[in-house]
């Protein structure tokens, strides 16, 4: 297969720049390894590179905003690609749902200029954590929904999260195993809870997130609803950067990424 480089030189015999596709997807991950490609090649990632090399006749790679776990799902996950398309952003948005499985889904495409990656250029991103509480979720609904058996009390709830919104040292809500890999501060916007019957969806915002921040920010809230944690022992945690028992890391199926934003005029 011809790399994605390989096009006609210039006049100083340099390759032009290829074009760079903004693209933005969903996709249910229950049954995918993750967004980052994997060596089972059952990634996310790597469902969208095989087709990209299929429409592009070039090998491609891929850049996202971020990873996603196994099992976590996304309305708003961004890449970027460098490759050449000649039909337009219509044509390749219809090639894509024609080849993918229908579980990912790639919702917009468009050029942007060289200097946007969907990584280093993103100023935040958005979350939802959706639980059901006292009680099962229904089949409908139970892939992206964390079931909790008892009622919460979601005062609590609220109180806890009003102690973890601001700049902290998040390190006790991270899943790192004792190396220090790059800074655990991080600015949490929003913490916010959205009652709806049984049905609670917990909403956060930040800057940025640390591997499985979310899921154990969620775990914390609902042992706050549970009675086992109080917003005092939270901030004494944040305080001993310390990972313990005291904080669960929810379960992946509930989360799902939702926005991933950009400084304009990349921010669509």
């Amino acid at each position: 297969m011809t790399p994605a480089a390989a096009t006609p030189t210039g006049p100083d015999n340099q390759a032009p720049a290829l074009p760079r596709w903004k693209c933005r997807v969903a996709y249910d991950g229950t049954a995918f390894s993750g967004w980052q490609s994997q060596t089972d090649r059952n990634a996310v990632q790597d469902h969208l590179e095989r087709r990209l090399a299929e429409l592009f006749q070039a090998e491609v790679r891929l850049h996202g905003s971020g990873r996603t776990d196994a099992g976590v799902h996304a309305r708003g996950q961004v890449f970027h690609v460098d490759a050449a398309w000649r039909h337009g952003p219509e044509r390749l948005l219809a090639a894509l749902r024609g080849g993918l499985p229908p579980s990912i889904q790639v919702q917009t495409a468009e050029v942007v200029d060289a200097s946007f990656h969907a990584r280093f250029s993103a100023m935040g991103k958005v979350y939802h954590y959706t639980l059901q509480q006292g009680g099962w979720a229904d089949p409908f609904t139970n892939a992206f929904t964390w079931s909790i058996p008892r009622a919460l009390d979601v005062a609590a709830m609220r109180a806890a999260a009003a102690v973890l919104v601001g700049r902290h040292d998040f390190r006790a809500f991270s899943a790192f195993g004792g190396e220090e890999r790059e800074s655990t501060v991080r600015t949490l916007m929003r913490l916010d809870l959205v009652e709806d019957g049984p049905r609670l969806r917990i909403e956060a915002e930040a800057e940025g997130f640390l591997y499985k921040m979310v899921r154990s920010l969620v775990g914390g809230l609902v042992y706050a609803g549970l009675g086992k944690l109080t917003p005092q022992r939270i901030l004494e945690l944040l305080a001993a950067r310390e990972r313990t028992a005291e904080i669960e890391t929810a379960p992946p199926q509930g989360l799902c990424l939702m926005k991933v934003h950009y400084p304009e005029p990349w921010n669509r």
